[in-house]
């Protein structure tokens, strides 16, 4: 009689485990210390077998290469449930591969998804920049879709209440230069404004849009992945496109005008309003320089802040 087979122990790469333990403190390294058992459990309960693990991979999940009980290739993701991750199953399956990655099956509590083969090692960020803005567009309008009756997701405008909160509170902290905080102030009524002129009706948006998360596939030339849903105004998910390969954009001469073209270009070529584009822009780039602070990072955050004068 044959034995049952024996667990599948993976340990998670190293990115995910510095990312996790810095960001998330005592709660994240407790969730890493039993990510193994999990993805060994997942790993039997579905029938997976495992190939590699993806390194250096996501930043707050274990992705891992696994053939299905038939032999056909997929993708398993454990990832950390938070507030911008509880949903992500929920907008895989209403796109349902329109655009974006396909999901198998899912255990949402558990942060647990099985996805099709991508190429995980070819992103947009492998084509020279215009092919990839291009690609990148096609891509994101076909994700902009009604979210459906009875949705889940969260609005813009509540997600960002949530972020302009936590803004405001860390304004003050000796982290944040003096010379930044007019730009927080900035960024803060930026976002109001914008959240009481939104216009027209809401469109499932990706919420982490940018050539990284943009795969190339099989079916189709490529597939976004990764997405942090939310419901609103397309302007919102273009903030990420404007401010893309930001570190060679800030090597590039002229850099302020490049990225001012860059809000004109995706603008127009998504027919939306340039204003409410360099407003998220804005707003995203300083909320994320300002958490980078807030975390350590003073070299991302820096940049951030930097790019944001530039809009």
């Amino acid at each position: 009689m044959a034995s049952a087979p024996q667990p599948q122990h993976l340990e998670p790469p190293e990115r995910l485990v510095r990312t996790v333990s810095a960001w998330e403190g005592e709660a994240g390294r407790a969730w890493l210390a039993g990510l193994p058992e999990r993805v060994a459990d997942l790993l039997a309960r579905w029938e997976l077998r495992p190939e590699r693990v993806l390194s250096p991979g996501g930043q707050i999940s274990m992705v891992v290469l696994v053939r299905q009980a038939d032999d056909t290739p997929a993708t398993l993701k454990v990832g950390l449930v938070t507030d911008e991750t509880r949903h992500e199953h929920a907008a895989l399956a209403r796109w349902d591969g329109r655009g974006a990655v396909r999901l198998l099956r899912a255990e949402p509590d558990a942060g647990a998804l099985l996805l099709e083969r991508l190429h995980s090692d070819v992103s947009l960020r492998s084509l020279p920049e215009q092919k990839a803005m291009l690609e990148a567009c096609a891509t994101l309008q076909r994700l902009w879709v009604p979210p459906g009756e009875g949705h889940p997701f969260v609005s813009v405008a509540e997600h960002t209440a949530r972020l302009a909160a936590a803004l405001r509170e860390r304004r003050g902290q000796p982290y944040v230069p003096d010379e930044a905080r007019a730009l927080v102030d900035e960024a803060l009524a930026v976002r109001d404004e914008l959240c009481a002129t939104a216009p027209g009706e809401a469109v499932l948006l990706h919420g982490d849009y940018h050539h990284g998360n943009v795969l190339a596939a099989d079916r189709v030339p490529w597939l976004a992945i990764d997405p942090k849903p939310v419901a609103g105004e397309p302007a919102y998910d273009l903030a990420w496109l404007v401010r893309d390969r930001l570190e060679t954009l800030v090597a590039t001469p002229g850099s302020q005008s490049a990225a001012r073209r860059r809000v004109a270009k995706l603008s127009d070529s998504l027919d939306v309003d340039r204003d409410r584009v360099r407003g998220w822009a804005l707003f995203r780039a300083v909320e994320a320089g300002v958490w980078a602070l807030a975390v350590g990072d003073r070299e991302s955050g820096e940049l951030h802040l930097e790019f944001a004068t530039w809009l």
